[in-house]
């Protein structure tokens, strides 16, 4: 199965963290939120994958290249001007099969939830039922069917949720041919699917286990608690006599954690890092490529990004 991947958004609300890179490529659990959705991908099944690149795109390019690193194969489409997400979508009509899967690049979803939707036999919409929809899409199900998407209204008619995970066909293409600016002056794929809805292609709707939204800063602290509870045991770097490691913990090669440091896991610390001495580390946190941790310092729930330093005597 192949599977178009859009990535070419800045994610605004991620500023400043997106000023010098996508929001696909910003890091929870020392992995770029990408980089996650490919792998849960590839385990669903789905060994191609297209890229829609735009805002940064040289750094989507040069992390994943040719993807052979995760044993699938990557190839990219520019979009040039930002004209929405169906105008993404528009760029992949060259590449795509007569079914494919397609995905917002700055979600993260379960396999188990793509091997369920891969397996409708028409157009479909992960969806999930959320207590705050605020700024998401909300649809309407009728027996499986989804009969109405609306897109970030004021009162919106319930809280099923668009995940941004889709298997298309073909028809979709001829929809975004068809599909009118909105009032943003973009071209909606929201607005592309009520027209396959309209025209009786339909849209399944299939409910969506593990899903993983990232709007604000906020949402990558949450994600990397979530995700660090499935996080093995990993140590290939040093850790002096006299340090105190409650697993579980995952420590990158070259890293060294010095005596009368405490680690309490789930806690990932990638290459090069100097941990300690004498400081406090706490469960969900993801210290990322060549960082540095002081003495006296105690860190929770934090995502430190690479060649981050935290100098003695820091909370």
């Amino acid at each position: 199965m192949k599977a178009a991947v859009l990535a070419a958004g800045e994610g605004k609300r991620m500023s400043p963290l997106t000023d010098t890179r996508p929001k696909v490529m910003l890091p929870v659990a020392n992995k770029p939120i990408l980089e996650h959705l490919v792998i849960e991908m590839r385990e669903a099944g789905v060994d191609e994958f297209l890229f829609v690149v735009g805002y940064h795109g040289e750094t989507i390019r040069e992390y994943f290249r040719d993807g052979s690193k995760w044993n699938v194969s990557v190839q990219y489409v520019t979009q040039k001007r930002q004209l929405g997400t169906a105008d993404a979508v528009r760029q992949v009509s060259w590449w795509a099969g007569e079914r494919f899967v397609l995905a917002n690049g700055d979600v993260v979803v379960g396999r188990d939830d793509v091997r369920t939707l891969m397996l409708s036999p028409i157009p479909a919409m992960g969806v999930s039922r959320q207590e705050d929809v605020s700024g998401l899409g909300v649809v309407e199900l009728h027996e499986s069917r989804i009969v109405r998407i609306h897109e970030k209204v004021r009162n919106p008619p319930g809280n099923l949720v668009n995940t941004g995970l889709y298997v298309m066909t073909r028809e979709i293409f001829a929809a975004i041919n068809d599909t009118r600016p909105s009032s943003r002056g973009e071209y909606e794929l929201t607005d592309s699917l009520q027209l396959l809805i309209d025209r009786g292609t339909g849209l399944g709707g299939y409910a969506v286990g593990r899903w993983l939204n990232f709007t604000y800063p906020w949402d990558l602290l949450a994600a990397n608690e979530l995700l660090l509870r499935d996080l093995a045991p990993d140590i290939q770097g040093e850790v002096e006599p006299g340090a105190s490691i409650r697993q579980p913990l995952a420590l990158g090669k070259g890293s060294v954690v010095r005596a009368g440091s405490y680690i309490i896991g789930p806690a990932i610390i990638g290459e090069g890092c100097e941990i300690g001495p004498n400081c406090y580390i706490r469960p969900s946190t993801a210290i990322a490529d060549g960082c540095h941790v002081g003495a006296s310092v105690e860190i929770k729930n934090s995502i430190m990004m690479a060649g981050a330093r935290a100098p003695h005597h820091n909370y």
